[in-house]
């Protein structure tokens, strides 16, 4: 066990398109310049109960922003489909631990393809099961929401597994992202910051903003003021 003091993250800002105008993706990039990443829900009406968007769209994203991609598989079978956003260039894909048939295996296959590996898990799914192949990941999302709309309230009871998540990834001694999503927004950032999270998705606070950078700006300044 590392017993050190890890050195903290610094505050990541990934801002969901799913609060954005779909109608104008590429201008709504371009809205988020100072983001660290963008983050892609893909839905599939399976998983979740919600059908946004898939390869193909994804592809066209990755040609109008040079900003990281940061996608997010809401959908049955990621163990098919995730390497193939990995083979679009996208930065980063995460999974579904409720999904996955072999997330290990999943997870090795994507770094294989020149991606980092996440795995996403819904506010009811434990995370101590999935503690032993922390090592394999490169960030681990914890739902704040159920998955599948944007705008929901953020749910408390999550806190308690981010502090778990957080004291896993200490011990480890890795560099391993505690990612949240859902109902992020200038009180709840705070919130999920002193539990552990330090890479936070923020959809309608962000895109409700008249300046969406001058709103990302606002989280990050939470956050390192």
């Amino acid at each position: 066990m590392n017993t050190s003091t890890p050195s903290p993250r610094t505050p990541c800002i990934h801002p969901s398109i799913l609060n954005a105008d779909f109608a104008n993706l590429a201008r709504e990039l371009s809205r988020i310049s100072t983001a660290d990443a963008v983050h892609v829900d893909v839905m599939d009406n399976h998983f979740v109960p919600n059908l946004t968007m898939g390869l193909p769209v994804v592809e066209s994203l990755r040609k109008a922003t040079d900003l990281p991609m940061d996608i997010h598989l809401m959908i049955e079978d990621p163990d098919q489909w995730a390497p193939q956003y990995a083979e679009l260039g996208c930065e980063s894909v995460t999974f579904h631990a409720e999904a996955a048939k072999a997330p290990v295996r999943l997870a090795r296959e994507l770094h294989a393809r020149g991606t980092k590996a996440a795995m996403a898990l819904k506010p009811a799914t434990g995370i101590d099961q999935y503690l032993d192949m922390l090592g394999e990941l490169d960030m681990v999302l914890l739902m704040t929401v159920e998955p599948g709309f944007g705008g929901q309230a953020f749910l408390d009871l999550v806190l308690p597994k981010i502090r778990r998540a957080r004291r896993a990834v200490d011990d480890l001694g890795g560099e391993i992202a505690i990612q949240i999503d859902g109902g992020v927004n200038a009180e709840t950032i705070l919130r999920a910051a002193e539990a552990g999270a330090d890479t936070f998705v923020a959809g309608s606070a962000v895109y409700s903003a008249e300046d969406p950078d001058a709103a990302i700006a606002d989280l990050r300044g939470l956050l390192t003021g």
